[in-house]
């Protein structure tokens, strides 16, 4: 990935067009595929309509209306602007709308953060299937070029899968500079192969019109909404542009879309239909049928190259949402490795890595060809735009102030097309539709029980603490022991006291000379300001309340918080400094909170967690963890 401009800036010139580059890289790489296999869906198959002019003009209208209406109105003119302090993504835009209406006072939030976290478990549905139909869609050319290695294709598509998981862990800083100019041959050859049969088929363009999709929708409405289902798999990378806004910004973009991916796109498709008129029988598979024989290897080779960057944009994109997800409080602290120390957003988590292989590759298994696959992609995908629609729509009113019609009024031109996907795909259901919302059904369950549990275990230790002001009070009152050094309790509210240290005074009967309460707090923001990291409150006889704060596409460090004290003259040197964790072992019960079952998958997530040490990057030969049973 490309760095961004800093923060204020408007990247510009050379910069500009280099971003606009590398954004094809890494945006458009899903919705660069769909030529693959989008248009074949409507025309072959279980569910494949009869090869018509009628038919072909009326499919043809359908697309080019949602690539209009969806991808480019919706995303690129007014998602697009819908940031975060510059981050996109629904998570993003959940921490946006839920910050605006807590400011106001406005309540309830539950419904926003619902539709965040679900659409988020949807984004995580969409990772497993993205990979599976790109490469094997990319690969089964070898199926058109020779019938005789039908039998390699699925060895050959989990053979790419699996090295391109393997090779995650070494970051892709250093090939991620050839995705965007791949990306740029990718396209201009959509576009070549589409205008080469458009050129012999002109009357093709007529599909722009769109009396042709009200027509071919009047004569059958049940068939109309069968096809939309198909024709929803040309829009399913909108969402991709909008998740990867912070690395390259709305400008960027927005050139990439309207200079070389729209056109690109709508060149091949209409040059798919233009073939389709000329001959019925490529329906089999209307893209490479576009390339003369001389072609095929060589463009199954750059359609191969083309599914694994939009691969590895979806899976890059799992990573960054893990990492929000972490830092919001959805996730459990999970081991996140920085592959890059340049490039921003180059991270590597171990666990969504090996989890996602896993399900790419059984779902290539269990499906077998493309467009099966076709059957269940959509569905995740159409809910969460609908989703990021309602979203929006509260955005709108709340961050925009846009008055009550303006804000209708555009949500209901979206929200239209985003119930009529979502109906088409809901047929998809009975076909393996249901395999995406199982995974995101299990994955919100995870994470609401990861939120739900942290805040039941809040509950439960604030029941216990004593208040700060108390403890401070009787210290003074009856002074124990000091002794030389520093210690720094981390605990997750300000104004109580770590159980930790009550512990440690009730056992030693000593503290230390110096005493640090430290509180890492998330803001609903992406990054916070180096300036504005921390803040150092004295409490008096050597104690001081530190909270640093940080955005949620942001990594904790405990030297970065360290470094930032003694710029507020706090002067905390890391050697020799004592860092007190507490660590609760967790006990299901029957009191009120969460079901027993929850309480227990809840324990189990905390037990497999990452190490507060491991996350907040503490000197492990320099913590002291006090161990506690809680019942929850």
């Amino acid at each position: 990935m490309t760095p961004r401009s800093e923060p204020g800036t408007a990247p510009r010139g050379r910069y500009l067009l280099t971003l606009a580059l590398a954004a094809l890289g890494v945006v458009y790489g899903d919705i660069g595929t769909s030529p693959l296999y989008a248009l074949r869906e409507s025309f072959y198959g279980q569910h494949g309509i009869a090869v018509t002019p009628g038919n072909v003009l009326g499919v043809l209208s359908l697309v080019f209306w949602s690539l209009v209406i969806v991808v480019t109105i919706k995303y690129h003119i007014v998602i697009i602007r819908a940031d975060n302090k510059g981050e996109g993504g629904v998570l993003a835009l959940m921490a946006l709308v839920n910050g605006a209406r807590l400011a106001r006072g406005l309540s309830p939030r539950r419904l926003m953060i619902v539709l965040g976290i679900f659409g988020s478990a949807l984004l995580y549905a969409d990772g497993g299937l993205t990979p599976a139909i790109s490469v094997l869609s990319a690969v089964e050319g070898l199926e058109v070029a020779t019938p005789a290695l039908a039998s390699w294709v699925l060895p050959v598509t989990l053979v790419i899968l699996v090295g391109l998981f393997l090779l995650q862990s070494r970051g892709t800083a250093r090939i991620g500079a050839l995705f965007g100019p791949v990306m740029l041959v990718w396209f201009a050859t959509l576009g070549v192969l589409g205008l080469s049969e458009i050129v012999h088929q002109p009357a093709v363009l007529a599909a722009v019109s769109p009396h042709h999709a009200v027509r071919f929708f009047a004569e059958a409405p049940g068939r109309g909404l069968i096809v939309l289902g198909a024709v929803f798999l040309v829009v399913t990378g909108g969402e991709a542009l909008y998740a990867d806004l912070g690395h390259f910004g709305h400008r960027a973009i927005q050139i990439a879309w309207f200079s070389v991916t729209f056109p690109g796109l709508l060149l091949n498709y209409f040059g798919q239909g233009a073939l389709l008129l000329r001959n019925p029988a490529a329906a089999e598979n209307p893209f490479y049928h576009l390339a003369p024989g001389w072609a095929l290897y060589p463009l199954i080779a750059l359609a191969t190259a083309a599914a694994v960057i939009a691969s590895q944009a979806v899976i890059s994109g799992a990573f960054s949402l893990t990492r929000q997800a972490v830092q919001l409080g959805y996730s459990p602290r999970l081991q996140i490795e920085h592959t890059s120390s340049r490039t921003i957003g180059q991270i590597y988590v171990p666990l969504v890595n090996w989890g996602l292989m896993l399900l790419t590759c059984v779902l290539v298994l269990s499906f077998e060809t493309s467009s099966r696959i076709a059957g269940a992609y959509g569905v995740a995908i159409s809910a969460l735009m609908l989703i990021t629609t309602l979203m929006f729509y509260v955005m709108s009113r709340e961050v925009w102030h846009w008055r009550f019609p303006r804000a209708a009024s555009v949500a209901a031109l979206f929200l239209v097309v985003d119930v009529l996907f979502v109906f088409a795909n809901a047929l998809k259901i009975r076909y393996g539709g249901w395999v995406p919302l199982a995974i995101a059904a299990t994955l919100f369950t995870l994470m609401t029980t990861w939120k739900s549990g942290r805040e039941v275990l809040a509950k439960r230790m604030q029941e216990k603490t004593v208040a700060l002001k108390m403890l401070l009070a009787d210290l003074a009152a009856e002074p124990p022991l000091r002794v030389p050094g520093t210690a720094v309790f981390l605990y997750g509210t300000t104004d109580g006291t770590p159980p930790a240290l009550v512990h440690n005074l009730a056992h030693n009967k000593v503290l230390h000379e110096r005493i640090v309460f430290l509180t890492m707090v998330t803001e609903d923001v992406p990054h916070v300001l180096p300036a504005e990291r921390v803040t150092v409150k004295p409490l008096g006889k050597g104690f001081y309340q530190v909270i640093a704060r940080y955005g949620f596409m942001d990594d904790p460090d405990i030297e970065d918080v360290l470094a930032a004290c003694q710029v507020k003259s706090l002067d905390i040197p890391i050697a020799g400094t004592t860092f007190f964790l507490g660590r609760e072992t967790l006990v299901a019960s029957d009191r009120p909170g969460m079901a027993q079952w929850r309480e227990s998958l809840f324990a189990f997530m905390s037990r497999n967690a990452l190490r507060a040490t491991a996350f907040f990057k503490i000197p492990a030969d320099q913590v002291f963890e006090v161990g506690a049973q809680v019942e929850l």
